[in-house]
């Protein structure tokens, strides 16, 4: 139904505008205008003497007033300025341990765009404060109310800068980065979980009468700019194809790179996509980057990636590379419980729309294992980890797929082991992989020894 994918769409946008540094701080900035409004007002009645203020207030000068104020906000951005950009440093520093991504999650948390808005508010709400201060013939203005506040946001300040400074050393943990990334994950696959193909109506012709269509008589449409598919917005395209009377079969998935002028969808009937072009492209987001919303193996690669940095000459840090193999056997666990992607799409009528390209679950338990076991050749450590990896997810394979692609990169990992110099770090790998559980089916076993390289 169409329906049913709107909450992708607003998932989009929520990573749309959680990635960036501006909209929190506008909304804090808002506010602080706000509350000057309100407490200026309260001190302007209080001048005109309808109202008392408390005595614990500020009662200062005029002069001391502006004072206060012009170091309060040049204190204030001064500082807001050197944590930044000693951060910034801090962060890309250590980007060269575990990938340039590193910066966009910095971007993507909500302490820091949380602290960036707070001080800016707070040098806002007290330069507010210093141009109302007011001295003339019949008297000064001091807003004592506002003055007050002004003191109490360098307090809250404070407190915000100590709060930001111990969060921004447990992030750049490589430990939590990694867990961080983890978690985006299990979040994005509860953001996939389709709903029961089964249910609903099927009207029309069949899939396969449908792709025959497509291949013989579908119209070609090309992209119009180059990027990574970064989202389809399928309430968009659904509705257009069932306006058109059309069904639109996608050849590319979030994720891929898309190439100016190269395949991007088949629509069936031909003469339906020019029409269908337009919706398409106002249905898709292409950019210079990768994102979580509807690509799952970003996740998974960007956690083989910080495994394979580790893993490097250059590095040579296998505890990092064990916790990312730990990382991605709980993953994989879930994706292979709960992972069953949707790629026919049908209308209320149950008419076939859309057709989408998804990754599989063996295609993510590919890319989790094979560029780490290459990177991890002979490491006896990193081998028998994958092995206990691949033991954990083969616990909850739900198809024989998946079970037969666990195999074989069990059976992989195994081979590799004639490069271990060690007797004894062989049979430890082979007892890894004895240990797994193949439900039933044991392992070859050849003369009691490993398997000889193919």
């Amino acid at each position: 139904m169409i329906g049913r994918w709107v909450p992708h769409t607003s998932a989009w946008r929520r990573e749309t505008l959680r990635t960036n540094l501006w909209l929190v701080p506008t909304i804090e900035v808002v506010c602080a205008a706000a509350l000057f409004a309100a407490t200026y007002a309260i001190d302007r009645a209080a001048h005109r003497g309808g109202l008392s203020l408390p005595t614990w207030l500020y009662s200062g000068t005029a002069d001391s007033a502006r004072e206060i104020l012009s170091a309060v906000a040049a204190a204030v951005i001064t500082v807001l300025g050197v944590v930044f950009s000693i951060t910034i440093v801090a962060l890309t520093l250590a980007s060269t341990q575990f990938g340039p991504r590193m910066l966009r999650n910095f971007i993507r948390d909500r302490v820091t765009q949380f602290t960036l808005g707070t001080f800016v508010a707070s040098f806002f709400y007290a330069v507010l404060t210093l141009v109302s201060i007011a001295s003339n013939a019949h008297g000064s203005f001091v807003p004592r109310l506002s003055m007050t506040v002004s003191l109490a946001l360098v307090a809250v300040d404070l407190g915000v800068l100590i709060l930001y400074i111990d969060h921004i050393s447990k992030q750049i943990q490589l430990p939590q980065v990694i867990a961080s990334i983890a978690g985006d994950l299990a979040k994005a696959i509860d953001a996939e979980l389709p709903s029961d193909p089964s249910r609903g109506l099927r009207a029309g012709p069949s899939i396969s009468e449908m792709t025959r269509r497509l291949n013989h008589e579908g119209g070609v449409i090309a992209a119009r700019r180059s990027g990574y598919l970064q989202f389809i917005r399928l309430d968009t395209l659904m509705g257009i194809a069932s306006r058109s009377h059309a069904v639109v079969r996608l050849h590319l998935r979030p994720g891929h790179f898309v190439s100016e002028g190269h395949l991007l969808a088949t629509v069936w009937p031909a003469e339906a996509a020019p029409r269908v072009a337009l919706a398409l492209d106002r249905a898709h987001a292409t950019g210079p980057h990768r994102t979580l919303a509807q690509d799952l193996s970003f996740a998974v690669d960007q956690l083989v990636e910080i495994a394979i940095r580790a893993l490097s000459p250059a590095v040579n840090d296998t505890f990092t590379a064990l916790t990312c193999i730990d990382w991605l056997g709980d993953s994989l666990s879930k994706v292979c419980a709960r992972w069953h992607p949707v790629t026919t799409h049908r209308d209320r009528a149950g008419r076939l729309r859309v057709i989408t390209v998804a990754v599989s679950d063996e295609r993510l338990i590919e890319r989790a294992f094979e560029k780490v076991r290459q990177a991890g050749r002979g490491m006896p450590a990193v081998m028998i980890r994958q092995l206990d990896a691949v033991a954990r997810i083969m616990e909850h394979a739900t198809t024989e797929s998946q079970r037969s692609v666990l195999r074989r990169q069990a059976t992989m990992i195994l081979d590799s082991a004639v490069d271990v110099p060690e007797p004894s770090d062989r049979a430890d790998i082979r007892r890894a992989y004895d240990a797994i559980s193949w439900d039933g089916v044991r392992p070859p076993v050849i003369d009691g020894a490993l398997r000889p390289a193919s």
